[in-house]
Formats: C-alpha cells, sequence, structure tokens
C-alpha cells in the first residue's frame, strides 16, 4: 500500500511546480508595481474606502493588519483588512489590491452567490481539513483496505478531504469576480487613470494565480489519496 509509484509524482509534482510559480510571480509583480505612485497620490485605505461610499457601502469598516500581501475580507465582521504594505501606500499594486478587497466587500453587499457559498462552507472545510488524514491513518491502523471497518474509515477521510477540494474550487469565481469588479471600479470611478489599470491588472493577475495554484494542488492531493486507497483489497 505504501510504495512509490511514479504515477504519484506525475500527479504531484506538476501542481508543486505551479504553486512555486505562483508565489514567486505575485510576489514579484507586487514588488515591481509597489515603487510606482498612483497619480492621484491616494492610499489604498482610502482608495477602498472611496469605492465602499460610491458603492453605497457604509458599514463596512478597513482596519490595518501586520505583514505582507495578508489583505482580506471578513463578511462576518464587515471588516475589510489591509496589509501594512497596503494601508498606507500610494502604489499602483496597494490601490490593485486594496480595490479586489473592496470587490469583495461589493460581492457581499450584493448577495453574491459564490461567495455565499464559500462563507457557509468555512466551517466544514476547517473540520474537514483537519480530521481528514488523522481518520484515514485511523483508518490504515484498523486493517486498511483489508478490513471492513479500516477501509470505511479510510473513504470517510477521503470525502472530509474531498471539502477542501469543493472550497478551493468554489473560491476560483469569488476571487476572479473581485479582480473583475476592482478593475472595473478603479476605472469606472475615475480612481486610477486609464493607462494605470494595465499594471493592476497583471497584479490582480499573479494573485488569482496563486488561487489556481492552490485548487490544483488540492485536487492533485484528492488524486493522490484516491490512488492509495480508492481500490478495496481483499
Amino acid at each position: 500500500m505504501f510504495y512509490f509509484d511514479l504515477r504519484y509524482l506525475y500527479i504531484l509534482l506538476p501542481a508543486m511546480i505551479l504553486a512555486l510559480y505562483a508565489q514567486a510571480k505575485v510576489k514579484g509583480t507586487f514588488s515591481q508595481y509597489s515603487r510606482v505612485r498612483s497619480r492621484s497620490g491616494i492610499t489604498g485605505a482610502e482608495a477602498a474606502q472611496r469605492l465602499l461610499q460610491l458603492s453605497g457601502i457604509y458599514d463596512v469598516r478597513i482596519e490595518q493588519v501586520r505583514g505582507s500581501l495578508t489583505d482580506h475580507y471578513d463578511p462576518s465582521k464587515k471588516v475589510l483588512r489591509l496589509s501594512e504594505s497596503v494601508y498606507g501606500s500610494t502604489s499602483l499594486a496597494a490601490i490593485g489590491v486594496a480595490a479586489h478587497e473592496t470587490g469583495h466587500a461589493v460581492q457581499h453587499a450584493k448577495g453574491y452567490v459564490p461567495l455565499k457559498l464559500r462563507s457557509a462552507m468555512v466551517p466544514l472545510t476547517s473540520i474537514g481539513s483537519n480530521l481528514a488524514m488523522p481518520i484515514i491513518i485511523l483508518g490504515v491502523l484498523f486493517g486498511g483496505t483489508y478490513s471492513n471497518s479500516g477501509y470505511g474509515l479510510i473513504q470517510f477521510g477521503i470525502v472530509l478531504f474531498s471539502l477542501s477540494v469543493v472550497f478551493a474550487l468554489i473560491t476560483l469565481p469569488v476571487e476572479f469576480n473581485a479582480s473583475s469588479r476592482a478593475i472595473q471600479m478603479l476605472g469606472y470611478y475615475g480612481i486610477l487613470d486609464s493607462d494605470e489599470i494595465g499594471p493592476v491588472q497583471k497584479v490582480l493577475s499573479a494573485a488569482a494565480l496563486t488561487y489556481v495554484a492552490a485548487a490544483a494542488s488540492a485536487i492533485a492531493s484528492l488524486l493522490r489519496l484516491i490512488l492509495i486507497f480508492g481500490r478495496r483489497d481483499d
């Protein structure tokens, strides 16, 4: 059951390479356009506040959080959290990231269905990701694919793990749509000039690639588990 199979490498290696490339791409692109100041001179926090107000949203707070690229929108508390490198920065990269997170707030206000689904899945995904591997290991200890109890536990663990795959797939349209909203709002409301939109699109496209890589890694890990434990041994 635990022998090395080249199929595992064929499945996992492309996902690992994509993940490494995506991380390098987003860091490099963000760093590049963090050095390009917007003509308006507004900060990421100011851009987010302006976009929220222009979108008719007045009940979302904006807070600064530590770290780099730790920006996120919390729909449960209606808080838009911007990292130190975004909150007070006047760069195109900062404004793009702030607008993207504002896009999530707009999704929430408009009842965007994929965002609702993702929010609803957060507790289930957390439980599944924490319990999946312990349950699979317990199944192996109970006889693995050679016994009914062991095989049942393993299959249950795989089902729990699959929740993270579903979550990663639902995340894709949520993130793509937030970036699309960000670009549209920045142009429509005149936050950025037309020639500044291109660099922001590059930043957000690089960020989106990290979510694609995360989905690919989750799918690859699920396929690996299915290959190892999917067939019953009599």
